[in-house]
């Protein structure tokens, strides 16, 4: 059993925080839970002004943002040998209709949506925030077959993986249209 027992938070860097306060609850209905300045980071004693603002993404978890204003303007939230889809924050909405309506709001204010993406296991759309965080919001549509037969296999695809860094086909079902375990 792990020893973790939750996420307190996750922070990012922001360019403005209280544009990020005000986004997050605008399109995501995310309160504003909590703000701490200071002019020293307590972890490295670096004088380095900062705003650290924390917002509510419900069950008890905590998505918090840096403001920086002594560092250089933020150019992209990810490195450049990454690849911009590849770092994101997926969130967990209850129902397509939900999505759906965020995607809309979002939409109509001139931001950009990619989606619905159906994975078979949850459908979902992506977006970026006003210092270009890529997020998704996801729907859960996994049924206990599926859980089961990828359960099944989790471990002898990671091995192969591992072997051959090519993808392995023990889940195709998931991506050749049939969205069922045979």
């Amino acid at each position: 059993m792990s020893i973790v027992r939750g996420v307190h938070h996750v922070a990012y860097r922001c360019k403005n925080a209280k544009q990020t306060v005000e986004w997050y609850k605008k399109y995501l209905d995310m309160d504003f839970i909590l703000a701490i300045a200071e002019d020293e980071v307590p972890s490295t004693k670096e004088p380095d002004p900062y705003m650290h603002i924390f917002l509510d993404l419900g069950g008890g978890n905590i998505l918090a943002f840096f403001e920086l204003p002594t560092k250089d303007e933020m150019l992209s939230p990810a490195d450049a040998n990454t690849p911009a889809w590849t770092q994101h924050l997926a969130l967990k909405v209850e129902s397509m209709e939900t999505m759906m309506q965020v995607k809309a709001r979002m939409e109509a204010d001139g931001i950009e949506v990619l989606g619905p993406v159906d994975h078979t296991l949850f459908q979902s759309i992506y977006f970026r925030d006003p210092s270009g965080h890529r997020l998704e919001l996801a729907v859960d549509t996994t049924t206990p077959a599926m859980s089961k037969a990828l359960d099944e296999v989790k471990w002898e695809m990671l091995e192969e993986w591992d072997r051959t860094k090519k993808a392995p086909q023990h889940a195709r079902w998931m991506h050749d249209g049939s969205g069922q375990p045979r």
